[in-house]
Parts: structure tokens; C-alpha cells; sequence
């Protein structure tokens, strides 16, 4: 049996990887056509805290993003690197009009195999797509940026609605958790540093993800930057964000250096 399921899963991956190499004079075609706009760069972080949560310690974190039009794709990694084995990959699909975006994001926090699994079972393989099995996790967005000069507000919505995000319901059984997750933000500039305000919270209960019963403030935080002078030709951006986490009774502060 595992002998037949072995052979069908090279059989799938050998058509995927055939039906990519055939896409490419196309996708050639279509880039003299359309242009792209691609974006490559890393961040190094004292420690990788997500909307509040701290999830790892000294990481890089990597980014590749395509956008053409009003479309972008991207693709954002972290990986721990003192060894502890934590291993995120992202890919989030985007659409602006206006002052609105539309995403949908594919979460995987399966990290590295053996060392680092979020998941009790074991099963962290990143091609499981069982929705009752996966390490994924899928997230739609919505985000307004308000038409004010002088303070620019934006306003953000996300939801998980597939994946590994469960909850026990009256009955016992497990169901979708539906975690989301609200922010406002703010941007400033002081002294040739841009300050971003920003104030999240997780609007009802979330078990799994941001670790709460009801409504609960779980992002309050303030990130600085600003470019260092290397060369006349070279600056290297630097950042420093604390946080506070007002449910978990938490603090962050995170320095990092971006390379691009």
C-alpha cells in the first residue's frame, strides 16, 4: 500500500514539475507583454514576533515578490537560526484597488522535521492538505487605507478560515476556529526616522492562535527606522519595534536589519 501511494505521489510530483517547465515559454511571452516587478530582500531579527506573539528567537526572515498591475504574489519565510529548528513559509496573493487590498494567505508553521512540530500528531509534511490533518492554514484579508494627509490611517481585517486553526464546540467536537484579527496603524516621520503606530487585537475567541477567550488587545507597538550611511552609494536600513502584549501580559523588543 505505502509502495502505491509512494508511486503516486511521484507520479503527481513529475507532472507538476513537466507542466512547470512547459509554463515557462508562456510565462516568457507574457513577461515582454506585462511588465513585473520583482523584489528581493532579508531581514534579520533579534526575534520574530507576530501580531503580538512571540514565535521564535534570532531568525531570517526572507522575501521574493512579484507584482504586476494591481496583483502581487509573495512569498516570506523565517527560520530559526539557533538551531531550535522553527521553520515558517508564507505565500500571500494580493489584490489593490484604490486604497483597498485583497489577500489570501497560505500559513505553514510546520518548521523543521523532528526538531520543531506544531502539531501534537506528528504530521507536519508540508504537502498535507487534509483540512483536519494540514500544518496550513488559510487567511483572508482586507485592508483601507484612509484618505487623510497629514495621518494616513490604515485599517485591517484578517480571518482564518481553513487549516489548522480548531476549536472544541459545546458538543465536543472540532470545528473551525475562525481567528481573526484586527489592526490599526499610523505612520510618522521624526528626524529622518519613519515611526509606524500600530494597535491589533483579536475581536473574539481564539484558542489556537492568539490565545484568547474573547476580545483581547494582543499587539500594541511602535517600530522605528531608518537608513545608516555605509557608502556613498549604500545604506543599510535598520529597525527597532517594541511591543506590548496587554492578553498575554507580555513585552517584545526586536532590532533587525534589512538587506536588499
Amino acid at each position: 500500500m505505502m509502495n502505491q501511494i509512494s508511486e503516486r505521489t511521484m507520479k503527481s510530483t513529475g507532472a507538476t514539475l513537466l507542466g512547470l517547465v512547459l509554463m515557462i515559454p508562456s510565462l516568457c511571452e507574457a513577461q515582454e507583454q506585462v511588465p513585473v516587478t520583482l523584489t528581493t530582500k532579508a531581514d534579520v531579527v533579534s526575534s520574530y514576533v507576530w501580531r503580538g506573539m512571540y514565535e521564535s528567537g534570532l531568525s531570517v526572515q526572507p522575501t521574493l515578490s512579484a507584482a504586476t498591475g494591481n496583483f502581487s504574489l509573495t512569498a516570506w519565510g523565517s527560520v530559526d537560526i539557533s538551531g531550535k529548528g522553527y521553520k515558517e513559509t508564507d505565500f500571500t496573493f494580493a489584490y489593490t484597488i484604490k486604497r483597498a487590498t485583497l489577500s489570501l494567505t497560505d500559513y505553514w508553521w510546520g518548521g523543521e522535521s523532528g526538531i520543531y512540530n506544531s502539531r501534537k500528531d506528528g504530521n507536519n509534511n508540508y504537502f498535507q492538505f487534509n483540512n483536519h490533518c494540514t500544518d496550513h492554514i488559510l487567511e483572508a484579508g482586507i485592508s483601507y487605507q484612509l484618505p487623510l494627509q497629514k495621518c494616513p490611517l490604515s485599517l485591517s481585517w484578517y480571518t482564518m478560515f481553513w487549516g489548522n486553526d480548531k476549536k472544541s464546540n459545546s458538543n465536543s467536537a472540532t470545528v473551525n476556529a475562525y481567528s481573526s484579527y484586527a489592526e490599526i496603524s499610523a505612520p510618522f516621520e521624526v528626524q529622518n526616522t519613519s515611526l509606524l503606530f500600530s494597535l491589533g487585537f483579536s475581536p473574539f475567541e481564539s484558542p489556537s492562535n492568539y490565545k484568547n477567550a474573547g476580545f483581547a488587545v494582543t499587539n500594541i507597538s511602535m517600530r522605528a527606522s531608518r537608513n545608516i550611511r555605509i557608502t556613498d552609494k549604500y545604506s543599510l536600513p535598520i529597525f527597532a519595534q517594541l511591543v506590548l502584549n496587554p492578553n498575554r501580559e507580555d513585552v517584545h523588543f526586536v532590532f533587525g536589519i534589512t538587506l536588499q
